[in-house]
């Protein structure tokens, strides 16, 4: 796993041992910065369940102005916690070790972000209790990217006043562009 594209471009990242992460491969990483990448310079980047980091670091790689990592698992979050130092980006960049929805809490008032991305464990329906608590974190315009397995119910979205944008199906899961409906 590395840095695709940017400043840290073909940076090994580590990744945490075991099988409590799926690490996004190169493939469906660079396929989805494909679709962001002209919004990012200068984007606040919210990278939930963030397991290595990688999606926040090739953000922030891309041009964002700031990262906020979230991630509970110790070992993961020590990963990650290397992989700032590593890429250099401890300046732009801040790793919260705590559950996601107490991180949610902690962060009102302080950020507003313009892409939050979350790739929570699956089969857990985890997606629809933090987007009952993003919305003081969003900005207007404010993207989130989900990334789910194949057979996640979203049918609860119009309920929370939030839409599917965008859409890209892969073998195994897929990834949800959501706006917040106004």
């Amino acid at each position: 796993m590395r840095i695709i594209a940017g400043t840290a471009r073909s940076l090994p990242l580590k990744t945490p041992e075991g099988m409590d992460t799926r690490p996004t491969t190169d493939r469906i990483k660079e396929t989805l910065f494909n679709m962001i990448q002209q919004d990012m310079p200068g984007a606040y980047f919210l990278d939930l369940f963030a397991g290595s980091g990688q999606i926040g670091l090739e953000a922030v790689s891309r041009g964002a102005k700031y990262a906020v990592f979230v991630e509970n698992n110790k070992k993961a979050a020590a990963c990650i916690g290397e992989n700032i130092r590593f890429t250099k980006f401890q300046d732009r960049s801040r790793l919260l070790v705590m559950d996601v929805m107490p991180a949610l809490r902690s962060m009102e008032g302080k950020y507003r972000f313009d892409y939050v991305f979350m790739d929570p464990p699956y089969q857990e329906a985890l997606e629809r209790d933090v987007l009952l608590k993003l919305s003081p974190l969003l900005k207007e315009d404010s993207v989130i990217i989900i990334e789910a397995s194949l057979g996640t119910d979203f049918s609860y979205l119009g309920e929370l006043d939030y839409e599917i944008k965008k859409e890209k199906i892969y073998k195994t899961n897929r990834h949800l562009f959501l706006e917040k409906i106004h």
